[in-house]
């Protein structure tokens, strides 16, 4: 075939149209009238031969990007009489005439490449396809399949072909056969649909994984997740940022209401003799009492009374000075007591037992500064108490002990060995190891004797202040602290220009209590912290100074100043010396609704309870429960469950 024809055999794709089932026209050569084309005569081929393949030679110039070529239907077209036929002729390579009708491979970038078949031989042989353009070879495909038959005449043409084309492309093409490289590979298109259909997927998959996830659902409030409501949100209810107490408007129970609850549980035999009361502060109406004139020993229910004194005679915000002044000698220092003895060892930052206290870096880091670091020696002022540094009545093991040290105005942690730890071993000479640490950490020696008497006009090189007094209180009741307690009371003493001793601390409680007003007259103390077995206290006395702290309204002023002892009291169940009890029924009941300060000794089988309670009806009653010559334990229990009964009852 030559190029440049018009009737070619090909559709507008470049596929061979060739054999179809048109009829050729009657004007056709002798022998060939209406014969069909699809009878002409074809070479027999064995299965080592391939049949001759129809193509068309691509433009010389290399596509610009190789594509996979389709097959396109080729127009209908109508039927033509055959043309004569023509001597064979080498067909000169070139590009394809413009001639109307003419594909144009160049322009049509879908087309099939056009390439030469030569036979290897002059007899049916298998062909070899020889690439015009340039293009990477790549395996042989199978033959696609041929197109379906045409349905519609053949364009008209100006010139014709006879219909024995095939024989002379094989006699064109005689001569042997180059070999050629393997025609090129077509580029194959990305499958991207699927892949991005898979992708698709797994993000589905993968969001539906972390939103079936219990904590995303939860936060999410995804209808199947486990903390989703199982019905619909309550309604929205007025709130107040308003912080209130008890009502004094809410029903008052009655003294035999009270006493109905009350007398069968005083009767216990756990509780030896005993003597009680209790008070309806918001009217100051006593409710129940037995016995509650007798004296017992208090035990450290009497810090209630230490407490109350501290509060009615000193200033709230006062703190407790420990002062470092410059010595008699060059290069000494000495450290004057104030009364604290919460003063930490700890680093700055870290919170011993008492927090808010002062810390001992400090007071060393302003020495250092003041005196450029020359301190080679210190020694200790301890006249701000006086006295014996243990109380009368005192067991002869309660200093040192985990609850008690000597009394001495100036010491670390309370004296405490561990400083994190209210329960560990006191020390037995506490200032002692106060200017040991001081010195140690000046980088001098403790002078021998240590202790001195400091001018008051000596130069004062550094000073540190204890927690106010108010929380001094706090801790000395929420923890029952004994060494706290006497210090305090000491501060007392001080204020009302008696001696800072056990002695004068007792005496200056009384007389603060008495002349606010408050019966004192069958309270005997020995010391402040209620360690003496010399401590005479009445129910009664007890529950006065609680009702005045609880009393509702403002018209009192020892309210005011009494009123933060009450926070410091331990919650049942919950805090400081409380925090165990309360855990069983019938105690159980008042678990979180009663305060109380507790008060045991085991030895002499004492034990007392005194604080306030919060009834059924939101009413505020203050009790006080004392007992002797009962079990620890069971004295404990039988005690605990009497606040308990009045948490359960309107009394009424």
């Amino acid at each position: 075939m030559a190029d440049g024809d018009e009737n070619d055999e090909y559709a507008g794709n470049g596929e061979p149209a060739w054999p179809s089932d048109d009829r050729d026209a009657a004007s056709g050569p002798p022998g060939n009238s209406e014969r069909l084309t699809n009878e002409l005569p074809v070479p027999k081929v064995t299965a080592a031969e391939q049949p001759t393949l129809w193509v068309r030679k691509p433009d010389p110039a290399p596509p610009a990007q190789p594509a996979r070529p389709q097959w396109q239907p080729r127009p209908a077209q109508p039927r033509r009489p055959p043309a004569p036929a023509r001597p064979p002729a080498q067909a000169p390579p070139g590009p394809p005439s413009n001639q109307p009708n003419q594909p144009n491979p160049a322009s049509q970038p879908n087309q099939r490449p056009r390439v030469e078949i030569r036979p290897a031989s002059g007899h049916a042989q298998p062909m070899r396809i020889e690439p015009t353009g340039e293009q990477r070879p790549a395996p042989a495909r199978p033959p696609e399949p041929a197109p379906p038959p045409r349905q519609a005449p053949r364009q008209p043409a100006q010139q014709q072909q006879p219909q024995q084309q095939p024989t002379q492309v094989q006699q064109q093409s005689a001569q042997p056969a180059e070999p050629e490289p393997a025609p090129p590979a077509e580029p194959r298109r990305r499958r991207r649909g699927p892949v991005l259909g898979g992708l698709a997927l797994l993000l589905v998959v993968a969001v539906g994984v972390v939103l079936a996830l219990p904590d995303v659902s939860n936060r999410l409030g995804l209808p199947w997740a486990p903390n989703a409501p199982q019905g619909d949100p309550p309604e929205p209810i007025a709130v107040t940022r308003d912080l209130s107490g008890p009502s004094a408007a809410a029903p008052a129970p009655t003294p035999a209401g009270v006493a109905a609850v009350l007398d069968p549980l005083a009767t216990d035999p756990a509780l030896g003799t005993f003597g009680g009361s209790v008070i309806d502060p918001a009217s100051g109406t006593v409710l129940w009492e037995r016995d509650a004139s007798r004296p017992f020993t208090p035990a450290s229910t009497v810090k209630l009374l230490t407490a109350a004194a501290a509060l009615l005679s000193l200033d709230h915000g006062r703190q407790l000075p420990t002062t470092v002044v410059e010595g008699p000698e060059p290069g000494s220092v000495t450290l004057v007591a104030g009364g604290d003895v919460t003063l930490s060892s700890l680093p700055e930052g870290q919170n011993s037992v008492y927090p808010g206290a002062a810390h001992l870096d400090q007071l060393v880091a302003e020495v250092k500064q003041a005196t450029g670091g020359d301190v080679s020696e210190v020694r200790l002022d301890l006249g701000a108490f006086s006295g014996p540094v243990t109380g009368e009545g005192w067991d002869p093991g309660d200093a040192p002990s985990t609850f008690a040290a000597e009394v001495q105005p100036a010491m670390l942690d309370g004296g405490r060995s561990d400083p994190t730890d209210e329960h560990s071993m006191r020390v037995a000479d506490p200032a002692g190891e106060l200017a040991r640490e001081l010195a140690d950490r000046l980088g001098a020696e403790v002078a021998d004797p240590v202790t001195t008497s400091a001018p008051e006009d000596a130069r004062v090189l550094g000073e540190v202040h204890s927690a106010p007094v108010t929380e001094l209180v706090d801790q000395l009741l929420l923890s029952s602290d004994n060494l706290l307690a006497e210090a305090v009371a000491r501060q007392v003493a001080i204020a009302e220009g008696a001696e800072p001793s056990f002695a004068g601390a007792a005496q200056a409680t009384l007389d603060v209590l008495s002349r606010n007003g408050f019966d004192v007259s069958g309270v005997q103390l020995a010391d402040a912290s209620g360690l003496s077995t010399k401590d005479k206290a009445s129910a009664a006395a007890l529950n006065e100074v609680l009702a005045v702290a609880a009393a509702p309204g403002g018209d009192d002023p020892r309210t005011a100043k009494l009123r933060p002892m009450l926070g410091g009291l331990p919650v049942a169940g919950g805090s400081g010396t409380l925090s165990s009890r309360y855990t069983e029924p019938p105690a159980a009941e008042g678990r979180g609704w009663v305060r109380a300060k507790t008060g045991t000794i085991p030895a002499s089988g004492v034990n007392s309870l005194a604080g306030l309670v919060v009834d059924a009806d939101g009413r505020v009653l203050v009790f006080s429960l004392m007992s002797s010559g009962s079990q620890t334990e069971a004295g404990r229990a039988a005690l605990d469950a009497m606040p308990a009964a009045l948490r359960g009852c309107g009394c009424r």
